[in-house]
């Protein structure tokens, strides 16, 4: 039975510790619905088909999970990064059986997602209130197949998340061959997308980057994926994924990826900054 709202339905604007939170509607797709906080979208979720994975740069992260193991196979993922748990939900549905690690930072946030958009049957995502980093930190070394950053103060990536010594912490975690992906968002002329390129090359034997070409020739703010593994990258199986979505990405991997970064330095914690403010009405619906 298709189920076109959630059991409890959502209230108003609600304040949440970061902010207003509000869940609306999608027109466009009965069953879904958009978390907006202080008018940013941060999530979108299908609660008929959760593996619907409606936000371009989501629908990119996503092929890098369904690549990381054998289809359907478990992974134990960690997500930085609450929000709806929109990629927890998908591979919940397309991995049956992962252990799922999520730390948000906002606990009044995700108990307004858990009361009012409910996981599928059977998820095993376990949410722990904290920062991202912090959260890092406290997981055993190698225990992850899978780590998803992908967290914003408000529409920031907050500096203490974009430095070598954040990657390192997420490369203690993972598995040999395991993988971190991360949302990088960014603009013209795209300084801080090289910085991280250059920060994960410092500690990751491989790293690529997901991006619609517009957004990485900095004709426009935009968010890229970035993919770090010490095993080395589907590259052509994620140009093949991302060739087929609506909006079409392009994978720069190996020399095209350096010759993007350029002269870039990778950062460290001394000398970080938060991801660019994104032009007014960049997310606007």
């Amino acid at each position: 039975m298709r189920r076109a709202r959630p059991e409890v339905l959502p209230p108003g604007p609600t304040e949440v510790d970061g902010g207003t939170a509000e869940l609306l509607g999608d027109a466009d797709r009965d069953g879904s619905w958009v978390l907006m906080v202080d008018g940013t979208p941060q999530s979108h979720v299908d609660l008929d088909e959760p593996a619907h994975l409606e936000f371009e740069y989501v629908r990119r992260m996503g092929h890098v999970l369904d690549l990381a193991a054998p289809e359907g196979e478990p992974l134990d993922v960690v997500h930085l990064g609450g929000g709806a748990l929109t990629l927890a939900r998908y591979v919940a549905v397309t991995r049956p059986g992962s252990r799922q690690r999520a730390v948000e930072l906002d606990q009044r946030l995700t108990d307004l997602v858990r009361t009012h958009l409910p996981l599928p049957r059977g998820a095993r995502v376990r949410v722990r209130a904290g920062d991202a980093r912090a959260g890092l930190a406290a997981l055993p070394t190698a225990s992850a197949d899978v780590v998803v950053s992908d967290v914003f103060a408000g529409a920031r990536t907050p500096a203490h998340l974009t430095t070598v010594e954040y990657a390192a912490e997420a490369h203690r975690v993972l598995r040999p061959g395991g993988v971190l992906t991360a949302n990088v968002a960014d603009g013209p002329p795209l300084r801080f997308a090289r910085g991280q390129v250059a920060t994960l090359c410092a500690v990751f034997r491989h790293v690529g980057l997901l991006a619609e070409p517009g957004t990485l020739r900095g004709r426009r703010f935009g968010n890229l994926v970035a993919v770090a593994s010490d095993a080395e990258l589907p590259v052509s199986a994620l140009t093949r994924r991302c060739a087929g979505d609506p909006m079409p990405a392009r994978v720069v991997a190996g020399d095209d990826l350096g010759r993007f970064a350029g002269h870039a330095q990778p950062v460290h914690d001394a000398d970080a900054a938060p991801s660019p403010e994104p032009p007014p009405g960049v997310f606007s619906r």
